[in-house]
């Protein structure tokens, strides 16, 4: 295990655009990393095991619903902040900062925005701490990109209701004590159901023999005419609207997320070059090694600008969905592209669990995918620009 020597590049001195507050809050998060995920993830990948003794540290650093106002448990930070915050857990692993995501952006969110202030006062307190933990379920077996078309329904009974269906690919489903899962009514609507741990005919398989997000816990959502109060129905969510804005505020997290892994695998390329020593002298000297340095640094800071701006516009108001769909797919494919040029940087070495950046790689395979495909996010570009749907 190699000692974490990372160093965040700043071409453009970016720095500079953030506030006291926002580097004092990165800064705490990266030391964290450097201490708790680093000497760890490793080997929590190789086993495919979530480090879960970590859940009461991100909890206690603040890093689950941190945009949430302070009176409703959250952390009230803006929208920078929060960035930064998920730029440096996944700069430590995709897997811990989904875990984050999935906490603040699918499930405290939606409950701030669309829940009761019974369900606020219930749950937003307990989940900024960590003591419990929730999941987001709007993926099924047949409806991905396509969430419109899920079959997952209840029926009314009483004061209750039967909620029947299944999801799956549900990161944080195997340890959740909540799942916030989306279901039709009676009527045909898509509504936001709290599911409690416990509850009969509840219960979240684990997700086994994944290449990707090996330390991160991920599973299916199994809801066998599972009885649930009307009073977890969350009252504000009304159609496919309510779970879209979820999926919103998670990609702008992830835009900021994929740049951190791009970032640590820069920085290992960057100091490997200079060290490794080929004919006679440093590999870093080398016009071609040069090259894919040089690159990388400019792709980077391309999406440290964008995703600043967009920051910005998130804290004025401003920022559309189709924004920050465009700033998670540039991410994405910027950060795929980086760990694969810094893996060809280190040769052989960068297969090793040694270095970072084949964890990242494969990573990046699931991050470019979730909450919105690769295409999908093209198309929604699209869409804005033309004012044509291609979707249909």
């Amino acid at each position: 295990m190699q000692q974490d020597l990372f160093q965040s590049p700043d071409y453009f001195l970016i720095d500079e655009l953030l506030t006291a507050e926002h580097k004092m809050v990165r800064e705490a998060v990266r030391q964290w990393v450097k201490s708790e995920i680093s000497p760890i993830i490793d080997d929590h990948c190789q086993r495919a095991v979530f480090p879960s003794h970590i859940l009461k540290g991100l909890g206690a650093l603040g890093c689950f619903g941190p945009t949430i106002p302070a009176e409703a448990g959250g952390g009230g930070l803006d929208y920078l902040a929060y960035g930064l915050m998920m730029q440096e857990l996944e700069r430590g692993d995709s897997g811990i900062r989904s875990t984050a995501s999935v906490q603040g952006s699918l499930v405290m969110h939606p409950i701030y925005t669309f829940g009761s202030d019974e369900q606020k006062r219930r749950f937003l307190p307990r989940m900024a701490t960590g003591e419990i933990m929730g999941c987001f379920g709007l993926t099924e077996p047949d409806f991905g990109s396509n969430p419109a078309g899920l079959l997952t329904y209840f029926e009314e009974d009483g004061d209750d209701i039967l909620l029947n269906g299944a999801k799956m690919w549900i990161s944080n489903a195997p340890f959740a004590d909540i799942a916030l899962v989306w279901a039709k009514d009676p009527e045909g609507k898509i509504r936001g159901v709290i599911v409690e741990r416990g509850m009969e005919g509840f219960s979240t398989p684990e997700t086994k023999g994944k290449w990707s997000l090996r330390a991160s816990a991920t599973g299916e959502l199994v809801l066998d005419n599972v009885r649930i109060p009307k009073t977890n129905i969350l009252p504000g969510a009304r159609g496919l609207k309510a779970p879209l804005s979820c999926l919103s505020s998670a990609r702008y997290g992830i835009a900021w997320g994929a740049i951190g892994a791009a970032m640590d695998c820069y920085d290992t390329a960057l100091r490997y070059a200079k060290e490794r020593v080929q004919f006679d002298r440093p590999i870093a000297g080398f016009q071609l090694i040069q090259k894919k340095l040089a690159e990388m640094i400019t792709e980077i800071t391309k999406a440290q600008l964008m995703n600043w701006r967009l920051g910005v516009l998130r804290n004025e108001g401003k920022a559309t969905a189709e924004q920050i769909s465009m700033a998670k797919r540039n991410a994405c494919e910027t950060a795929l592209h980086i760990a694969r040029e810094a893996r060809q940087i280190l040769g052989a070495m960068g297969i090793s669990g040694e270095y970072p950046i084949m964890r990242h790689m494969m990573n990046l395979e699931s991050v470019i995918t979730y909450e919105g495909t690769h295409e999908v996010h093209l198309l929604i570009t699209g869409m804005d620009i033309t004012g044509l749907n291609a979707f249909s």
